[in-house]
């Protein structure tokens, strides 16, 4: 491929994933709020811990109203246009969340309205990541060539680790040297309104980049859609995929199970799994988890920072090696990891043994998960749904994700009060059974076109028809 088509495809992929950066950016912002909005809400208002706990939990309500939205969206305005919306919301949340008082309320005076105000713009913040997570990946697996789609989509993931990151510091460098009393009051603002830069950025710069080719074929715009593919292919392959292209929408009406029902599940359950093996609980949980083990505040701050680190590290490693190992393989190998680590934490739990070998443990955890399971689920959910079901399929998966994902970091620590080993031992067991879902069920993607992985995944499913209904 020409150096200036490669990076053509580069600079589009870095664009979208921005929405992966904010993604992470809007989802963390909150740890660093958290304490300021207890007091400026819930105890100048008298209210319960339960109202705090769904004040900060109230962008997931959000997340999975627009991972059902994002197949309507991505369908019906196009990819390009939908991260569009995803990136104003993301700026309306910032603003709004920084100061919801705006025409309506007076500044320094909490009022119930004033919080159901605030929850709504952090609701607003929500349905965009829920866009961004589920058209992200789409659209860089729809752009990007079949050799370098595993690396690109991953990309995504490695995007809303670092946004993740940035926001750490960001909360650190504005609460730094600053008292509590101006944190309470005018900081934590602050830590919401910094999200408006790269919602900002995202907004301006997604003008610049296309359309998806396959989603103007869908709408009968072949003639915009082969100009897109020349700038990604030379002539001959450009020609090749748009008669490919062109051919995946003749040959289904697109309903939903059209194409079976098996693709969805695997889908879904990809989804489920990703969240159900607890990688949500060691990113929201991690301080409390580092302080259960006896760390003072300082050091699980220090300690986060460091699993922060790794994460990064090992989505990089899962980059580099997607295209080459394949899906599958990292897969395995990283449920395998995922599944060493949490029996070590649930082992060390059962005998109430807490240090230094907890924390070993809990990040070859997460390295194994963002190795693997991280970025490779997205991948995943990027390729394997045919194109005329792709916005309806992936919206299924993603809202299944978010669900699977507030089960699991709302039910932690009620099951921790019962028994931390059992806890653990559950999220190992999730990780077993991720491996043998994936061995028996998941295909190889690797190195394969859009189109290719749509016939083959066709050809299997009548296959397994014929099986089921052979009577002979």
């Amino acid at each position: 491929m020409e150096k200036n088509k490669s990076f053509y495809i580069v600079l589009i992929t870095l664009v979208a994933t921005l929405g992966g950066l904010l993604f992470g950016y809007d989802t963390a912002v909150i740890s660093g709020a958290e304490g300021a909005l207890q007091v400026y809400f819930t105890d100048s208002l008298g209210l319960s811990s339960l109202v705090h706990g769904i004040t900060v939990s109230s962008a997931l309500i959000g997340c999975i109203i627009g991972g059902i939205m994002s197949g309507y969206f991505s369908t019906t305005f196009g990819r390009k246009y939908s991260l569009l919306i995803a990136a104003f919301l993301f700026l309306l949340s910032a603003l709004g969340s920084a100061y919801p008082e705006f025409l309506f309320f007076t500044k320094g005076d909490p009022t119930i309205a004033l919080l159901i105000t605030f929850n709504i713009y952090r609701i607003i913040g929500g349905i965009g990541v829920g866009l961004a997570s589920a058209v992200v990946p789409m659209y860089i697996g729809e752009i990007a060539p079949s050799h370098l789609r595993g690396r690109l989509v991953s990309l995504n993931q490695f995007a809303i680790i670092f946004g993740m990151l940035v926001v750490y510091f960001v909360n650190w460098g504005i609460s730094k040297g600053q008292s509590v009393e101006w944190i309470n009051d005018v900081g934590w603002r602050y830590m919401f309104l910094s999200e408006a830069i790269p919602a900002v950025l995202f907004l301006v710069f997604l003008f610049a980049v296309p359309e998806t080719p396959r989603y103007l074929v869908s709408k009968n715009q072949n003639e915009k859609a082969m100009v897109i593919l020349s700038k990604i292919y030379d002539q001959k392959m450009a020609k090749a995929t748009m008669f490919e292209i062109k051919k995946s929408f003749n040959v289904s009406k697109g309903k939903l199970f059209s194409y079976g029902k098996t693709i969805i599940v695997i889908g879904v359950l990809l989804s489920v799994f990703q969240q159900f093996v607890g990688i949500n609980v060691a990113l929201y949980y991690a301080p409390r988890i580092f302080e259960s083990m006896g760390a003072a505040k300082d050091a699980s701050m220090f300690q986060t920072i460091i699993m922060g680190l790794v994460n990064v590290v090992f989505t990089i490693i899962a980059i580099l090696t997607v295209d080459k190992f394949g899906r599958k393989p990292l897969l395995i190998i990283g449920s395998i990891g995922m599944m060493m680590g949490m029996f070590g934490v649930a082992g060390l739990a059962f005998f109430d043994i807490i240090g230094i070998t907890t924390l070993v443990f809990i990040i070859i955890y997460t390295a194994s998960f963002m190795m693997s399971w991280g970025p490779v689920v997205w991948v995943l959910i990027s390729e394997i749904f045919p194109n005329k079901i792709r916005g309806q399929a992936v919206a299924i998966a993603v809202a299944a994700q978010w669900g699977a994902n507030y089960f699991v970091s709302s039910t932690y620590p009620a099951m921790m009060e019962f028994s931390g080993g059992l806890t653990y031992s559950f999220y190992g067991v999730m990780s077993l059974l991720s491996a043998i879902f994936v061995w028996k069920f998941v295909p190889e993607t690797k190195g394969r076109s859009l189109e290719e992985l749509e016939t083959l995944l066709t050809q299997s499913n009548s296959k397994s028809n014929e099986k089921k209904y052979n009577v002979n």
